[in-house]
């Protein structure tokens, strides 16, 4: 089907983009001239001057203009061609260590060039190494630019004049017809704002005037980039609006619960729920009573008890006939949550199951079966759970447990799963990971959020040391009295690898020279590469005091609750990021001792890690953590997002632009009040075929 816009034409229809410079740019996310008109520059050259050769310094980048006096191959050291360059007010040296018997050919003496490079001291002198130069034919031709240069990300085989050529094009082409590059945004936000039409936004980012300070356009202090970021924010925050308001055509199962058999279950759970917790459930209720699919996001910080929540929206779904999954990262976690819910509903459901890669043959097939007909009412599991022989037969709740660790692909499966008809399962998705504010704002504006903001009564805050790896010696010397005294500790590894293997092998020897260090203590191992059973029997010995000390991967991370381990020693923290060290805190001060977390960190620190660390040691407040972490580190790492797209800005920058998203919400629903026809084109233009993702 023909694209009725035009910016959709692909770059090959521009003059001089042949197939090969067109795969070139595809490599870079552009195949169309409005991928190519939003494709920012990474930083600017400032070609507007050009500099007397006599007042060159060594450190300045800058345009040059001269006469070749001598030209020369030096076999010395690394062969290079060298030509020297003069103005009248003095000489350069230019030196390329890669050249062309044309490029010899056509740097003769006498020839005029302009240059532009970084100024550096070589041999005998001055000099630039690999100048961009011109070869200047007439002796009044312009050599100055007009405005500055922008320098783009590129690809191997793809020259920085080729890019510049095609977006010249592009900007030519949107010059032709004031209509091209429509500005989908009111007058009356660009107003309030004091932002540029969207066509001299686009103007500035690639040829911005002299003037304009290049730090600006890259530190988004620049009106021009500033608008593009809130456009950009704009219709992330439109795109899951318009999926909230999709999701509410679907049809969903209608989830009730008689107050008797509420009353039964909450009283048979071995602790009181807190008001936070109540009020959790009742916003989860409400959902659950209509008819379209709850999407609701539970976070609390770490202990917070957002299971509980999980496994009454689970009643919820018992009581009305369905069946409910849940999804959790880590077969640890599964195992936990199997552990947890086969307790809680011992005489309320008739079977509860575990499904994990781990589980093969004859008892794979029989789980199959139980979840096809209808008789495992709860089914827990990791990434087994979308395999092609899982058929639920009448599923009504979808769980996700740290629901940022799946892949979007992977919970469009799920999902898939239990859609009949018109009908979708209510889905409830949890994160111990504290969202910030402006995260939230704009990768969760589909969903409705609640925040368990209280901790169970009893959990004292950990007290976090940050200590340097010499002192080693003295850590030990404190787990052997610790020990003495009846209690737990874990000794949590991390590697800067991804490979698990290499992490599990790290634990082992770490626990190998804990235990020769430690004779009479009791050295258990715990990491992703053990079997299930193994896994299973670890935490056992554990939890009943069968181990006094646990050496572990990060494995610990997410669903470990031993109440008198009161002691972590975290090795080589500054690998890690402020929400996961908080999260791996968060397996001690569980118990009713106060408990210690100590920080055993390389030297030396770099800045950002020792910030990191700062904040650990002087904060338990997750949000805040969480808040600091994101204008460290960025939403893509704060969340583990990165593989799925949603997180991934152009322009708009969460932290720098948060005053942005003040009123981004009130905008965007005046937007599909009184402009509605601009919503789509918004959506084409800045999010194009990922816009399905963020309906997970």
């Amino acid at each position: 089907m023909e694209n009725r816009n035009p910016l959709g034409q692909p770059v090959s229809s521009l003059t001089g983009i042949g197939s090969r410079i067109a795969n070139l740019l595809e490599k870079l996310g552009i195949s169309t001239i409005q991928d190519l008109l939003f494709y920012r520059p990474i930083r600017y050259e400032d070609r507007t001057h050009v500099y007397p050769i006599a007042q060159l310094s060594s450190g300045m980048a800058a345009l040059i203009s001269g006469h070749i006096q001598f030209i020369d191959v030096l076999p010395r050291g690394r062969k290079s061609l060298v030509c020297r360059l003069d103005d009248g007010t003095g000489s350069i040296d230019l030196r390329f260590f890669h050249f062309t018997a044309r490029q010899y050919a056509s740097l003769k003496p006498g020839t005029r060039l302009s240059c532009f490079g970084e100024v550096r001291t070589g041999y005998a002198g001055l000099e630039m190494a690999h100048p961009n130069y011109t070869v200047i034919g007439e002796s009044d031709a312009s050599i100055a630019e007009n405005h500055l240069t922008a320098v783009y990300p590129v690809t191997e085989g793809l020259s920085q004049s080729a890019i510049r050529k095609a977006v010249k094009q592009a900007l030519v082409f949107c010059e032709s017809d004031p209509l091209i590059l429509q500005d989908e945004l009111p007058e009356t936000i660009l107003k309030v704002y004091a932002f540029p039409g969207l066509a001299t936004a686009i103007k500035t980012l690639h040829t911005p005037d002299a003037h304009v300070a290049a730090e600006t356009l890259l530190n988004g202090a620049e009106p021009s980039i500033k608008r593009l970021a809130f456009e950009e924010l704009l219709t992330h925050h439109l795109n899951l609006k318009l999926v909230k308001q999709q999701a509410k055509v679907w049809q969903a199962p209608l989830l009730k619960i008689d107050r008797g058999l509420e009353e039964s279950f909450l009283v048979s759970l071995p602790f009181e729920l807190t008001g936070a917790q109540r009020r959790v459930i009742a916003e989860v209720a409400a959902d659950c009573r209509q008819l379209q699919p709850m999407m609701r996001l539970v976070q609390g910080d770490v202990g917070s008890g957002k299971t509980i929540v999980a496994a009454y929206a689970a009643l919820l779904a018992l009581n009305s006939g369905y069946q409910t999954v849940i999804m959790a990262p880590t077969e640890l976690l599964a195992e936990q949550h199997y552990r947890n819910f086969s307790t809680w509903f011992k005489g309320f459901a008739k079977r509860v199951i575990l499904l994990t890669g781990q589980l093969r043959g004859g008892a794979r097939k029989a789980a199959y079966e139980l979840i096809s007909n209808g008789s495992a009412e709860i089914v827990i599991g990791t990434h087994a759970l979308f395999q092609d022989g899982v058929d639920f037969r009448r599923l009504g709740l979808i769980i996700i447990d740290e629901q940022h660790r799946f892949g979007v692909h992977q919970r469009l499966a799920l999902r898939a799963k239990g859609q009949q008809g018109a009908i979708r399962p209510h889905q409830l998705v949890m994160t111990a990971t504290p969202i910030p504010r402006t995260l939230a704002m704009v990768q969760y504006s589909d969903l409705d959020i609640s925040i368990i903001d209280q901790l169970p009564p009893g959990r004292k805050p950990v007290t976090t040391s940050v200590i340097p790896s010499e002192r080693r010696d003295d850590v030990i010397a404190r787990i052997k009295h610790w020990v003495q005294h009846k209690k737990q500790a874990y000794w949590v590894c991390t590697l800067i690898e991804e490979s698990e293997l290499l992490q599990c092998e790290a634990a082992g020897k770490t626990s190998e020279r804990l235990a020769a260090a430690l004779p009479e203590v009791r050295v258990g191992l715990l990491h992703g590469r053990l079997k299930p059973a193994e896994k299973d029997a670890v935490m056992r010995a554990f939890k009943n005091r069968d181990i006094d000390l646990l050496a572990a991967t990060t494995v610990i991370e997410v669903g470990v609750d031993v109440p008198n381990a009161s002691l972590m020693i975290i090795e080589n923290p500054e690998r890690l990021g402020l929400s996961q060290l908080h999260q791996l805190r968060g397996r001690v001060g569980r118990g009713v001792d106060e408990s210690f977390c100590l920080l055993l960190y390389q030297s030396p620190l770099s800045e950002t890690a020792r910030q990191r660390l700062g904040i650990l040691r002087e904060s338990n407040d997750g949000f805040l953590i969480a808040e600091k972490d994101l204008q460290l580190r960025g939403p893509g790492e704060v969340m583990g997002t990165r593989q799925t797209g949603l997180v991934s800005f152009k322009f708009a920058d969460l932290v720098r632009d948060a005053e942005l998203l003040d009123n981004i919400a009130a905008i965007a629903d005046g937007l599909i009040v009184n402009n509605p026809d601009s919503i789509l084109p918004l959506i084409e233009r800045w999010l194009g075929r990922r816009s399905n993702y963020s309906e997970v």
